[in-house]
């Protein structure tokens, strides 16, 4: 990765600083803030020139971040209850993630012919292409059958509960759970399998990979004035009222935790629901375009709303037609959604496509939706969502949730800083 274009790690946090410089006046100092916006904003062209996406910040990366076009998610169980080797682990993994998303090589680069490299390799010549590295801490680091594990069971925050079971549910352990999750997100899947498998590699010893996705086409957009919504593998647009990462307001009230919630180690930080949502694509490759647009409540070619004509259009959940039938069915996918009939729940949604090959059993596809969101408070976030589409929504005809998990993300990490460390 160190043929590509980078910048020094001086460079990075230099772009990123602000100068406290007290004016001799309103003009001086309107004059030097609009300086040094122009000077950071000069910095950010310069990183997204690079392909490179900023470790250091007071969230983690990966969150309102610009959704790249590849996704390697990986959970890990610990293979110890030492806090001393959790903490080696996380500050281990912190420098490492420094410098992979800045295109460098994990690890010193004065390895001998007579040992191992730090860093596998095949990244070399790579950009960093936009990679991010997104971790979080599952329900079993504080307890596990009533153990505290690493002597944290008191500093578990209320928000991350255990999430209940919602009809429908056909979960695979081996596909859900985890004491810790690395989110990797790339524009390159080689550079994103680098990272979690160095990642892997120096966990040995401490932490063993229980279970990955790989995804691909994401299905959702995070940018305002972005380009086009993409569109999931049943074809259709998907979150067209995603939550924004660049709406300052929105993502404050409904995604980033804050100090007032209880946990003060989390502010800043957000919590992650993962879902591998499997979707029955021969079933309904078989049904007719009306039932599929009766499904989700949009039009398939534009993602206009039933009853609209542009994608974005307001959905009208009030409309009936001439007959006097709901132009947006009673149990369409958008309908049951809509913030508007679920008591305001915003989510930020991080999703991506899977194909896992071939079903055995079926013969039939194994592939859908891998299923990301974040939020402030899953209570109030996912929970009661999922609880009204798991009961009512049409699209349960057509998929499956075979894999869950949920993750306490910490705020970001400040220069020589490491992940989590409030919490410790």
């Amino acid at each position: 990765m160190s043929d590509s274009p980078t910048l020094s790690r001086r460079a990075v946090l230099g772009g990123f600083g602000v100068a406290a410089v007290a004016g001799a006046g309103g003009f001086a100092m309107g004059h030097r803030s609009a300086e040094a916006a122009r000077d950071s904003n000069e910095s950010d062209l310069h990183l997204a020139a690079a392909g490179l996406v900023p470790f250091h910040g007071a969230h983690q990366a990966g969150i309102a971040t610009p959704v790249q076009d590849r996704l390697l998610f990986g959970a890990f169980d610990l293979m110890t209850d030492d806090r001393q080797a959790l903490v080696s682990l996380l500050r281990t993994w912190t420098a490492s993630a420094e410098a992979l998303t800045q295109g460098r090589p994990v690890g010193s680069d004065d390895s001998t012919p007579e040992a191992p490299p730090d860093d596998t390799g095949e990244a070399m010549g790579l950009s960093a292409a936009r990679l991010t590295l997104t971790f979080g801490f599952g329900p079993t680091i504080f307890t596990v059958g009533g153990r505290d594990r690493f002597g944290l069971a008191d500093r578990r925050p209320a928000a991350l509960v255990d999430l209940p079971a919602f009809p429908g549910d056909d979960l695979d352990p081996g596909l859900s759970g985890g004491d810790l999750a690395v989110q990797v997100c790339a524009d390159d899947p080689q550079v994103a399998f680098h990272a979690l498998r160095n990642l892997t590699r120096q966990a040995k010893g401490t932490a063993v990979l229980r279970w990955s996705e790989v995804g691909f086409g994401r299905t959702s957009t995070t940018t305002s004035g972005s380009s086009a919504t993409p569109r999931n593998l049943q074809g259709f647009k998907d979150g067209t009222n995603n939550l924004r990462g660049d709406d300052a307001t929105s993502m404050a009230k409904y995604v980033w935790a804050d100090a007032s919630d209880g946990a003060d180690w989390m502010a800043g930080g957000s919590y992650m629901v993962t879902r591998r949502i499997r979707m029955f694509l021969e079933t309904w490759d078989r049904s007719m375009l009306s039932d599929q647009e009766g499904t989700i409540g949009r039009e398939k070619l534009s993602g206009a709303p039933l009853g609209g004509t542009a994608e974005h259009d307001p959905v009208d959940l009030a409309a009936r037609d001439a007959h006097g039938q709901l132009v947006v069915p009673a149990d369409a996918h958008i309908r049951l959604a809509n913030h508007a009939t679920n008591d305001g729940v915003r989510i930020l949604r991080r999703g991506y496509s899977f194909t896992d090959g071939v079903d055995q059993v079926t013969g039939q596809l194994d592939g859908g939706l891998f299923f990301i969101a974040y939020q402030r408070d899953p209570r109030t976030g996912f929970i009661p969502l999922q609880q009204r589409l798991a009961a009512h929504d049409a699209l349960n005809e057509y998929i499956v949730h075979t894999g869950s998990a949920v993750f306490a993300c910490p705020p970001g990490v400040a220069p020589g800083g490491w992940i989590g460390e409030g919490l410790f």
